[in-house]
C-alpha cells in the first residue's frame, strides 16, 4: 500500500510576515489615494486618524474639477499619442534589432560589440543627457511630441534589446532552417515565423515601455516645455505651488490618469510573466 504524503499544517510565519508586509505596503497609498480624492478640502486634518478617516459624503466633484485644470481630455490624448506611437515604434524597430544582434553575436565581434555598446546605455542617467538633448532637439526643430517619441524609442531600446535577444535564445534555429529549405527569405523568415513566435515578449515590452512612457515628467517637461502641448503627468504638475498642494484634486487626477494604463497592463497580463522569464533564462 503506498503512503499518502501528509502536509505538516506548519505555516511559514516569516515569508507569511513579508507577504502581509508587502500587501500592506501596496494597499496603503492606494487606500489614501482613493480617501483623498473623495474628501473636501475642509475634511483634510493634520490628524492621522481623520486622514485615514471615510470622507462625510462620496463625491465626484474633485474628478470634476481635476479634469477642468489638467484639461483633461486634451492631456489624455497627448499622452495616448506619444504612449502608443512609442511603445508601436519600439515593438517594431527593438524586435528586428534584437533578432539581428541575437542571432549573429554568437559569431561576430561585431555584433557582440553592438549589444554590448547599446545595454550600455542602461547606465547613463538622464540628467548626463538631459541639458544637451534640449539644445539638439531645438536644433533640429524636433522640440515637440515627436521629438519626445523619438527621444523614448532610443531611452528604452538598451533593455528591449536585452530582453528580446534573451528570448531568441528559447527559439530554435529549426524554424528558420525550415523556413530557408521552403525558400523563404530572412525578411520573410523574421515577420513571418520569429516577429508571431515573440509575442509573449511583445506584449512585456508593450507593458514596460508604457508604463515609464505614461509615467514620465522630465522628459516632456525639457523638450516640450513651451509647446502649449501637456502631457497628464505635466499637466498635474498645477496642483503643486510654492504655497503647497492640492492633495484632494491631485490624487483625483492621479486615479483618472491610473485606469488607461491600467486596463493596458491587465489586457495583456497573460503574456507578461511568459516574458520575462524567458527572456531572463535561456
Amino acid at each position: 500500500m503506498k503512503e499518502k504524503c501528509k502536509h505538516t499544517g506548519k505555516t511559514n510565519w516569516p515569508v507569511t510576515i513579508l507577504l502581509i508586509m508587502g500587501c500592506f505596503t501596496i494597499f496603503f497609498p492606494l487606500y489614501m489615494a482613493v480617501i483623498i480624492a473623495f474628501k473636501k478640502p475642509s475634511e483634510m486634518t493634520n490628524d492621522i486618524m481623520g486622514a485615514l478617516s471615510f470622507p462625510s459624503s462620496w463625491s465626484f466633484d474633485n474628478f470634476a474639477e481635476a479634469m477642468r485644470v489638467t484639461d483633461f481630455w486634451n492631456s489624455l490624448g497627448n499622452s495616448l499619442l506619444i504612449t502608443a506611437l512609442t511603445v508601436i515604434i519600439a515593438i517594431l524597430v527593438h524586435s528586428l534589432a534584437g533578432y539581428a544582434i541575437g542571432r549573429n553575436m554568437g559569431n561576430s565581434k561585431f555584433y557582440k560589440f553592438a549589444y554590448l555598446y547599446i545595454v550600455s546605455g542602461m547606465f547613463v542617467p538622464f540628467a548626463i543627457l538631459m541639458m544637451p538633448l534640449v539644445k539638439q532637439t531645438s536644433q533640429m526643430g524636433i522640440g515637440n511630441r515627436a521629438g519626445v517619441i523619438i527621444l523614448y524609442v532610443v531611452f528604452y531600446m538598451p533593455m528591449n534589446l536585452l530582453l528580446y535577444s534573451g528570448y531568441l535564445k528559447n527559439i530554435p534555429l529549426a524554424l528558420e532552417e525550415a523556413a530557408r529549405v521552403d525558400g523563404a527569405g530572412t525578411w520573410k523568415t523574421y515577420w513571418s515565423i520569429i516577429f508571431p513566435v515573440m509575442k509573449p515578449m511583445h506584449a512585456t515590452v508593450a507593458v514596460l515601455t508604457a508604463l515609464g512612457t505614461w509615467n514620465d515628467v522630465m522628459t516632456p517637461l525639457v523638450i516640450m516645455s513651451g509647446t502649449g502641448k501637456n502631457t497628464l503627468p505635466l499637466a498635474q504638475l498645477n496642483f503643486q505651488t510654492q504655497f503647497g498642494t492640492n492633495y484632494n484634486l491631485a490624487f483625483a487626477s492621479y486615479l483618472l490618469a491610473l485606469i488607461p494604463i491600467l486596463l493596458f497592463y491587465l489586457f495583456c497580463q497573460k503574456q507578461i510573466l511568459n516574458g520575462v522569464v524567458n527572456g531572463a533564462v535561456k
